[in-house]
């Protein structure tokens, strides 16, 4: 569904990515593992279209979208869930959903019913101003403003960061049961191996930049990847 081919991606003399090939195959879960600041979120940013690889392509669905604008690649299905979460602190959690049904066609403009089933605690919520929630909360909000986009491919970026254990089961949760629906593909990138394994069904590993190890998450060498994402 998405394919990363050579991508390389300077900032200034620092370069970020090194030919990074990354495949995220039709309704399953790809995960980017690697310890900070090897070039994880860079990779994410390119395919979304917020920064520009100096060399590469980044083809989506058959399609080369390597110099497709980020609210082009929005329209085409992609939706990103950032480190950082980046909701809006001032707007209620029911505005903060808002923001993300500007993609679909003005009569289904209506926050699905479906959101709240999956993250409960924000429909007890809606009133609440983003900024007062917890960092879980918060991260849960995230992750379903980009669900209202009715995303082709969702890509997260390290979404069990700073989140108490409770939540992680319940972002697990959600990301398992929509790889069990179908129709969504999912790009998620984590340095929590254990995380990773239980959910993904192909991976990356990511050192200095650039793919090391990849391949089917089903019989992978735990050893050999912690290696790479261990500190």
């Amino acid at each position: 569904m998405l394919r990363v081919s050579n991508l390389d991606l300077s900032y200034g003399a620092a370069q970020a990515l090194r030919q990074v090939n990354v495949d995220v195959p039709e309704n399953q879960v790809t995960c980017v593992l690697g310890r900070n600041g090897v070039g994880k979120t860079s990779l994410l940013r390119a395919i979304i279209g917020q920064v520009t690889p100096q060399r590469g392509e980044i083809n989506w669905q058959g399609k080369d979208i390597s110099n497709l604008p980020s609210e082009g690649r929005a329209r085409q299905g992609l939706a990103y869930v950032p480190q950082g979460r980046e909701i809006f602190p001032l707007l209620t959690v029911r505005e903060n959903l808002q923001t993300g049904l500007f993609l679909r066609p003005r009569r289904e403009r209506s926050i699905p019913e479906e959101v709240f089933d999956l993250f409960p605690v924000l429909k007890e919520m809606q009133k609440r101003r983003g900024g007062d929630l917890s960092g879980g909360q918060q991260q849960q909000l995230a992750i379903a403003r980009a669900l209202i986009t009715r995303p082709k491919l969702l890509i997260l970026d390290e979404p069990t960061e700073g989140i108490q254990p409770s939540i992680i089961k319940d972002i697990e949760r959600v990301i398992r049961l929509l790889r069990e629906r179908g129709g969504m593909s999912i790009l998620l990138v984590e340095q929590y191996f254990d995380f990773a394994a239980a959910l993904a069904d192909t991976f990356a590993v990511m050192d200095r930049g650039e793919i090391v190890m990849a391949g089917k998450m089903e019989g992978a060498d735990r050893d050999a990847i912690l290696k790479h994402i261990t500190i």
